[in-house]
C-alpha cells in the first residue's frame, strides 16, 4: 500500500473534494433507514404475530423516534464516512457501534419519557438484533454492486500528473480501487511530450509547462501527483494548483511539509494519507450549516413574497419590464446558475455596462462598481454635480435587491454566508490564485462584505478576505457575519 500526502486548498469535508460523509452516501442512509424499520416490523411481528406496529399510536412514535436518532447519529458520528472503503471486519464493527448508539439513546428517551413501561423489551431486543443483520448485509451487497459497476454520477473529477513510465500504474491502481468516488478527467506527463496519445485509456492533454493553463480551463475536483523520488521535486506545480483552490495528492516518497496546519488521516482510493487543509468541517457542521441555510431561506422567501407586493409595483411604473433580474453567475466548482434580484436598474443595464467600464472603481476591472451608476432606476446627476437618488437607489442601500436570492440559498446555489459569487465575464479574468474563491460555494454575504463592503476597491484584498473567511470558517463565524450584515444594512453604508 502506498502512503500518500495530500495538500489540500479546499477543507478535506466542506472544502475539499465530493464528501464521503452523509452527503455523499445518502443511498447508504436511506438503505439504513429501510432496515431500521424492517427490523422494527420483524420484530413486533415475532412478538405479537402477523400485525402491524404502524396501527398502533404508540408504536408510531417509537418508529419516528427510531428515524430520527439513526439519521442524526449516522451524520453526527459519521457512520457512512469511509463506507465505500471498509473491509468485512470494521464494516461489522462500525455497524455494531451504530446500533448500540441508536439502541442507548432511544432507551435515554424511553426512561425520561417514561413511556418504557409500555414498549415490548422482547421487541426492543429483537429489534436489535434484527437490525444489526439486515444492516450489515444491506451494506456488504449495496458495496459489492457498486463495486461491479463502479460507476457514479457524483463522482470527484481527477487529473493525473506523472511520469511516462509511470503512468499506467498509477491509473491502474485507481481503477482497481476507485468505486465510483473519481472519474478520471486526464493526464499531463511531465518528462516527454506526448499530448494526443492515449494511455491506458486516459488521454494525455498537457505537458508540465501547459498543465496549470489547462487547468484554469477545466473544473477538476483534484489532481494526483505521481513522480519518481529521482525527479525533481514539482514545488512550483503544486503551489499553483493549490492556489486555484483544487485538492493536490501527492505521494509520500516526493511530498514536503506543508504550510497548513488542519491535518487527517484518512484513505484515498484504497491508500492511507494524511490530509492539510485550509479548514476541515464535519458531517455534523455541514448539515448544521445546511439547516440553517435552509431555515434562513424559507424565510427570506417569505419576506421576499411580501416585498414584492410593495417593491413589484413601483418598480414596474418607474421602469415598465420585469420585476425581477436574474443573472448568470459561476458558483462552486465552476457550476454556472441563475442568481436573482429585484431589478433595481433599467432593463438595458447589462448592455450599457461595457460603455460605463472605465468608470470602474475595481482595479483590472475584476469586480463592478460605480460612484455614480445611471443604470440605476431613478437615479440622475443634476447640472451641479450632485446626485439624485431613485427608487433603485432606495432598493440597492438598503439591499432590498438581494431578498430573492434567499430562493438561491433553498436551491443549494448559495449559502447564507460564503464568498460572492462572479458574473461569467469577472470569471474570465480571474488569474490561478484568484479560483479559490470558488472553492466553496457562494454566499448572500460574506467576510469582505462586512469587512468594507462598497469601500473595498482592490480586488486582491476582497480575495484575501475571502481565503482569511475559509481557513478560520466556523459556524459561530458565520452568525458573527450575519449579524454584522444586519448592522450594515441597516446602517445603510451601501449596498452589497
Amino acid at each position: 500500500m502506498r502512503l500518500k500526502i495530500i495538500y489540500r486548498k479546499r477543507g478535506s469535508a466542506m472544502y475539499g473534494r465530493k464528501p464521503q460523509g452523509w452527503v455523499k452516501h445518502i443511498d447508504f442512509m436511506l438503505i439504513d433507514v429501510l432496515c431500521l424499520h424492517a427490523a422494527f416490523l420483524l420484530a413486533y411481528i415475532s412478538r405479537h404475530g402477523l400485525t402491524s406496529p404502524y396501527a398502533n399510536s404508540f408504536y408510531i412514535s417509537i418508529a419516528i423516534v427510531y428515524t430520527v436518532v439513526d439519521i442524526l447519529v449516522m451524520i453526527l458520528n459519521s457512520t457512512m464516512k469511509n463506507v465505500l472503503k471498509r473491509g468485512y471486519y470494521k464494516e461489522f464493527a462500525q455497524t455494531v457501534k451504530h446500533v448500540f448508539l441508536v439502541a442507548l439513546i432511544v432507551t435515554c428517551y424511553l426512561f425520561s419519557t417514561q413511556e418504557g413501561v409500555e414498549y415490548s423489551r422482547i421487541v426492543f431486543y429483537l429489534q436489535a438484533i434484527y437490525y444489526l443483520l439486515l444492516s450489515y448485509s444491506a451494506r456488504i451487497l449495496w458495496k459489492k454492486m457498486l463495486r461491479r459497476k463502479k460507476v457514479d454520477a457524483r463522482s470527484a473529477a481527477i487529473y493525473f500528473v506523472t511520469t511516462y513510465d509511470r503512468a499506467e500504474d498509477v491509473i491502474t491502481h485507481f481503477r482497481a480501487n476507485n468505486l465510483g468516488e473519481y472519474s478520471a478527467q486526464g493526464l499531463c506527463v511531465l518528462d516527454r511530450d506526448c499530448v494526443g496519445q492515449v494511455i491506458s485509456g486516459v488521454a494525455v492533454d498537457a505537458t508540465i509547462d501547459t498543465v496549470l493553463e489547462y487547468l484554469c480551463d477545466k473544473w477538476i475536483d483534484e489532481v494526483y501527483i505521481s513522480v519518481p523520488q529521482e525527479f525533481t521535486y514539482p514545488e512550483k506545480l503544486i503551489s499553483g494548483i493549490a492556489d486555484m483552490g483544487i485538492v493536490v495528492h501527492v505521494e509520500l516518497e516526493q511530498a514536503k511539509t506543508s504550510q497548513w496546519q488542519h491535518q487527517a488521516i484518512e484513505e484515498v482510493a484504497g491508500s492511507t494519507v494524511r490530509t492539510f487543509s485550509m479548514t476541515m468541517a464535519t458531517p455534523g457542521q455541514r448539515f448544521m450549516k445546511r439547516v440553517i441555510d435552509i431555515a434562513g431561506g424559507i424565510v427570506g422567501c417569505l419576506l421576499t413574497a411580501v416585498l414584492t407586493l410593495i417593491l413589484g409595483p413601483v418598480i414596474y411604473i418607474k421602469s415598465p419590464g420585469p420585476i425581477f433580474f436574474a443573472q448568470t453567475r459561476v458558483g462552486k466548482n465552476g457550476k454556472k446558475f441563475k442568481l436573482y434580484k429585484f431589478r433595481s436598474m433599467y432593463p438595458d443595464a447589462e448592455e450599457r455596462k461595457a460603455a460605463l467600464m472605465k468608470e470602474n472603481r475595481i482595479k483590472d476591472g475584476m469586480m463592478f462598481k460605480l460612484d455614480f451608476d445611471p443604470r440605476i432606476i431613478g437615479a440622475k446627476k443634476l447640472p451641479d454635480g450632485t446626485v439624485k437618488k431613485g427608487i433603485g437607489n432606495f432598493i440597492r442601500d438598503w439591499s432590498l435587491d438581494e431578498f430573492p436570492q434567499f430562493y438561491n440559498v433553498l436551491k443549494g446555489d448559495l449559502s447564507l454566508c460564503g464568498t460572492r459569487p462572479p458574473t461569467v465575464d469577472e470569471w474570465e479574468k480571474y488569474e490561478l490564485h484568484h479560483r479559490a474563491r470558488l472553492a466553496i460555494k457562494p454566499g448572500i454575504t460574506g467576510l469582505w462584505q462586512v469587512s468594507g463592503r462598497s469601500n473595498i476597491t482592490d480586488f486582491e484584498q476582497v480575495v484575501e478576505l475571502d481565503k482569511e473567511y475559509i481557513r478560520k470558517w466556523s459556524m459561530g463565524l458565520d452568525f458573527r457575519i450575519l449579524l454584522q450584515t444586519v448592522k450594515a444594512v441597516l446602517g445603510r453604508d451601501g449596498s452589497m
